[in-house]
């Protein structure tokens, strides 16, 4: 009976391994900067290995880690709203409530939790590295966990914030003015936003092999720059909106259009088709470089054992 259960999860894991060149000789991806002929190689391949990862995870395992970063996103909302009523009037207030949208980001990425938006870079090289179904199913699979479980997140959030007895009547209202700040956009205007976001995200996540000990650093600035620019996001705007629909300011219909709808496609664009293909195309003559490389190499092993036969 052990046999059977050990034999079905082989071939469960078997069923999410993602089809690359390195998995099909049992080798682990190369990240050696020294050994890579670029820098952007070096950090391009440090993410491939990073999304494959991801992709090859138990769904059940990324559902809850998705669920835990939508809860954690509602600290961006938490400390919005309070910065916005505890620096009113304060000259430069402005500033330092926007301050308070990075702190969801920081919880969620230092403690390793799952991301839509930055799975829309991570995931996505391993499939640009090698565009089989197999993969573009596994990249499927991960974004709709994902997204589920930040969506489901962000709503026990809103919930929290709006029937709790937490927050006086002062933060509940900002948390409002928030909200309806982001639902003056039309649909055109939340998409063309989340383009930004997604690609400014996306520029993050690209920082961050070569971040170090900045990488907090890297995390505030980014994420700062994007609520100073009032840009759209699919994850910490779902916390916002859904708290005026759980308040009965906002009905459901409108979460859906125009918010997440357009959001989710400019997050994607930004981050995906904007970021992702560009960063992958300027290695693309490295990848070449490094696989003629190679190929000398073994051909030169070659003609060693033959002298030495």
């Amino acid at each position: 009976m052990d046999e059977l259960d050990n034999n079905k999860l082989k071939a469960e894991d078997d069923e999410r391994e993602v089809e690359s060149e390195e998995n099909q000789r049992g080798e682990e991806i190369e990240v050696n900067e020294d050994r890579l002929p670029s820098r952007a190689m070096a950090i391009h391949e440090h993410i491939r290995q990073e999304g494959e990862k991801e992709m090859e995870r138990d769904a059940l395992a990324l559902l809850w880690s998705a669920i835990a970063a939508g809860l954690s996103m509602g600290a961006s909302l938490l400390a919005k709203g309070i910065f916005h009523v505890k620096l009113e009037g304060i000259p430069g207030g402005f500033l330092l409530e926007n301050l308070g949208y990075t702190f969801g980001f920081i919880i969620v990425i230092m403690a390793r939790q799952q991301l839509f938006t930055e799975n829309t870079v991570t995931a996505v090289l391993p499939v640009m590295h090698n565009p089989t179904l197999g993969n573009v199913g596994l990249l499927m699979r991960l974004w709709s966990v994902v997204l589920a479980g930040n969506l489901i997140g962000t709503a026990v959030a809103a919930w929290a914030f709006n029937y709790m007895p937490i927050f006086d009547e002062p933060t509940r209202q900002a948390f409002v003015s928030i909200a309806e700040d982001v639902m003056k956009n039309s649909p055109t205007e939340m998409f063309a936003n989340a383009i930004i976001s997604g690609w400014l995200v996306a520029t993050m996540v690209w920082m961050f092999p070569v971040a170090g000990a900045a990488k907090i650093v890297v995390i505030i600035l980014m994420t700062w720059l994007i609520a100073l620019a009032d840009t759209t996001h699919i994850v910490v705007g779902s916390v916002e909106i859904l708290y005026l629909v759980i308040n009965g300011n906002l009905p459901w219909s409108d979460f859906i259009w125009p918010f997440a709808l357009p959001t989710l496609a400019g997050n994607i664009c930004g981050g995906t088709f904007i970021f992702a293909l560009l960063s992958h195309a300027q290695i693309r003559n490295d990848m070449s470089s490094k696989r003629k490389a190679e190929a000398h190499a073994q051909a030169a092993e070659k003609g060693k054992k033959a002298d030495r036969a």
